[in-house]
């Protein structure tokens, strides 16, 4: 009963930790803060964090690294981490910090999708579980596109206690939400920075192979997307204010994003996956939602309409339908099985991480 509670704790903390990263990553983008300067510095912040972490625990027993899975690793840092990171800070700026906690919720069903397209998954539409796979992939377009293109009426709470002290908060915020155009491509943005994390997810999977040291493995994409994201960032931000943080809002979502997010929900969500399995993890992922919503209505003073309600209730539905599916599956495919092996149980423990586990499976993503 211990263990349980423990667990229920983890999952809350876990979820609690993302959504304080969506909320802080928006007030710093409001706070006029460049977004491509902070994913560099979050990443190098990360680097710096793991760094003696893996250097103690596995650099002795740690495979050799051969240059075409260098090269690999360096291109799943560049689609995987530092786009998708990119794409992901611009949407941000264009939509609300609740988008970006919905959206999330779609990234096990993106993933699925493109496992499918790789070969890696089976879809068997002649089966109950195939199907509500199917209907789960549906629903969350449905989702998609009432986040993108339906607005309905607006909801608002009066606001007062300006926690963040945003100059421009209501600016922005206001020119998000009135400008239809702008919303939506910051949806699209939002989209696709959820399809190259799931293509990560997806393609991690057969380098890990090769390299199997998983915290060296983070430990490099974090540096190789800390070298990337500031290449970026030199050439598009040419003013040094820009860079300066300052014992401010900029400073504390940098460190909170790298090193929180990085280094506390990296080791809860290990711990929670190994006592409780990878579903029950990515069950808990629509909280990240509910305490994103609640709390941007009353510390960021965002406006939430129906249209934004409803299509995170479609992408909640969505996740859990596919969620369900693939436990039916696995289900299934253990009965027939007899008597598995350790080996195999871990194998389809970290199978089901890779394809099941929301924000985040890795401690890269914000």
């Amino acid at each position: 009963m211990v263990r349980l509670n423990k667990s229920y704790l983890a999952v809350l903390l876990v979820q609690a930790i993302y959504a304080g990263m969506f909320l802080l990553s928006k007030a710093a983008f409001n706070g006029g803060m460049n977004n491509f300067v902070f994913i560099f510095y979050r990443q190098a912040a990360a680097t710096v964090f793991l760094i003696p972490l893996s250097t103690f625990i596995e650099w002795k027993t740690a495979p050799p690294l051969p240059f075409s899975t260098f090269c690999k690793i360096f291109m799943l840092s560049l689609f995987g981490i530092t786009l998708s990171l990119d794409l992901y800070g611009i949407a941000l700026i264009y939509t609300s910090a609740t988008l970006a906690a919905a959206t999330t919720n779609c990234l096990p069903v993106i993933t699925f999708f493109l496992a499918v397209l790789l070969g890696m998954e089976t879809l068997k539409l002649r089966t109950i579980p195939g199907v509500a796979k199917l209907v789960g992939i549906l629903i969350c377009t449905g989702g998609v596109a009432a986040l993108a293109f339906y607005n309905g009426p607006q909801f608002k709470i009066a606001c007062h206690l300006h926690i963040f002290d945003l100059h421009n908060s209501h600016e922005v915020e206001g020119h998000a939400q009135n400008s239809g155009k702008t919303w939506i491509k910051g949806c699209f943005l939002m989209l696709t920075s959820n399809t190259c994390w799931g293509l990560w997810l997806v393609l991690q999977a057969r380098v890990l192979k090769s390299y199997p040291s998983k915290l060296l493995f983070t430990t490099l994409q974090c540096f190789m997307s800390s070298v990337q994201s500031f290449c970026i960032a030199i050439v598009l931000v040419r003013d040094p204010h820009e860079w300066v943080l300052g014992w401010n809002l900029r400073l504390l979502a940098v460190a909170y994003c790298g090193i929180v997010v990085t280094g506390v929900s990296f080791y809860l969500q290990a711990w929670v996956v190994e006592k409780k399995g990878p579903v029950f993890l990515a069950m808990s992922t629509p909280l990240t939602l509910i305490f994103t919503m609640l709390s941007s209505v009353f510390l960021l003073c965002e406006i939430i309409n129906l249209g934004r309600i409803l299509g995170g209730l479609l992408l909640v539905g969505g996740l859990y339908s596919v969620l369900w599916g693939k436990s039916k599956e696995q289900k299934v495919l253990e009965e027939r099985s007899c008597l598995p092996t350790q080996a195999e149980k871990l194998s389809s423990s970290d199978n089901q991480l890779k394809l099941a586990i929301v924000a985040p499976p890795s401690p890269l993503f914000v």
